[in-house]
């Protein structure tokens, strides 16, 4: 503070910046979480065969019958690379244990070959769409690093190497 203002003009405007800074901490709370910190874009899929049709209210169906909330995934990539919106980008998803506060979650619908094996189904118009949804994502986030769910759990999905794919380490 500048020696030449008085004692209580100080206390003033410490008072001031105190009740700023509180004010400030205050809004935080109040804030809509849209701006959680996000760290990690997550690929997954549906792990359904080559080819089958998946929509959004059925992964929806299907993770309310596991006594989720709802779809799990921010983001669904159908057969013909339509990209759909999930669980809202402000909410946690419930899609990668341990690591969902912190990330989206993106789901391809596939996985699987016609024998109920891991492959990467991907068609070239969901390949396109997700590399796009990405982009975008990480203009958003951009301390995001891309990962394969399979990157943090036991698991095949999303049935290719999305963290080399998608440049992340």
């Amino acid at each position: 503070m500048s020696p030449r203002l008085s004692k209580a003009v100080q206390y003033v405007l410490i008072g001031g910046m105190l009740a700023a800074a509180l004010a400030l901490m205050a809004l935080k709370v109040v804030l809509p979480p849209d701006e959680r910190s996000i760290d990690a874009i997550i690929v997954h899929c549906t792990a359904t065969p080559l080819g089958r049709a998946v929509t959004v209210d059925d992964i929806d169906r299907w993770h309310k019958a596991r006594g989720w909330k709802g779809i799990g995934y921010h983001y669904v990539v159908d057969l013909e690379g339509k990209v759909h919106a999930g669980r809202p980008l402000d909410q946690t998803g419930a899609h990668c244990l341990g690591h969902n506060a912190h990330s989206i979650g993106v789901c391809y619908v596939g996985g699987l070959d016609a024998q109920g094996r891991p492959a990467d189904t991907r068609t070239p118009e969901q390949k396109e769409a997700i590399r796009k949804l990405i982009g975008m994502l990480q203009k958003k986030y951009p301390n995001a690093k891309v990962y394969g769910h399979r990157h943090f759990n036991n698991t095949a999905c999303p049935c290719f190497d999305a963290d080399s794919e998608y440049g992340t380490p």
